[in-house]
């Protein structure tokens, strides 16, 4: 059974969170106002997901409160009103998994919390506009090997399977995805994690993001 705990300063809106987890059998480990509130119970047990919202009042940003509850080693779904991209950005740079809005049905939402419990990223509309609204981060130059790797790498192969398909031998493909990784660190966006090297793609066109009709993740 996968464990879910949500913040969110509005009382109304985490009781309907909770209630509605519970009833998708999902293990309800707490609920909070804010993240500081919440850290002492995912530190002291590890919780899976964490749906946070954007905007809670206390005067935290949307990146200290995402990176507090990550070092936790809890995924992050951010559950707030989409219309602010730049805190939707935000968030998912900082290493939230997704965001779903507000006004989603509540079935939408507890498909998102399965996604990301799963190990996945929540590639939806609001996450390909977060991207699309932000155009000033510079492209990493990479070649079209390594175009290639990183296509098929993020897209979910193994990476045995990536270098089987190209022809190329394991180490190799491990040699291109190192230098991926580290075209990624010099331009100022890291990509440490799988799930970081997808966005990366998506970002950089490398890889198509979802349209409005798909909800999927994508692992």
């Amino acid at each position: 059974m996968a464990t879910v705990a949500i913040v969110d300063d509005h009382e109304a809106v985490r009781l309907g969170l909770r209630a509605a987890c519970e009833a998708a059998g999902y293990e309800v480990m707490a609920d909070a106002a804010d993240v500081a509130e919440l850290l002492p119970v995912i530190e002291a047990r590890r919780c899976d997901v964490v749906v946070l919202d954007l905007s809670l009042g206390d005067g935290t940003t949307v990146t200290e409160n995402v990176r507090a509850v990550l070092a936790t080693g809890s995924a992050v779904l951010v559950h707030s009103i989409a219309d602010r991209v730049a805190a939707v950005r935000e968030s998912l740079a900082a290493g939230a998994a997704g965001v779903i809005p507000k006004a989603s049905p509540m079935s939408a939402v507890i498909g998102a919390i399965a996604t990301v419990a799963g190990g996945g990223v929540l590639t939806n509309v609001e996450w390909a506009s977060a991207i699309e609204a932000d155009r000033e981060f510079a492209k990493a130059q990479l070649g079209r090997r390594e175009r290639d790797v990183l296509h098929l790498y993020a897209s979910g192969l193994p990476l045995k399977a990536v270098a089987m398909q190209l022809g190329i031998a394991h180490s190799t493909a491990r040699e291109y995805l190192d230098r991926i990784r580290a075209k990624y660190v010099e331009i100022g966006r890291p990509a440490p994690t799988k799930v970081d090297l997808l966005r990366r793609a998506v970002e950089d066109g490398i890889l198509p993001g979802l349209d409005a009709e798909s909800g999927d993740g994508r692992r």
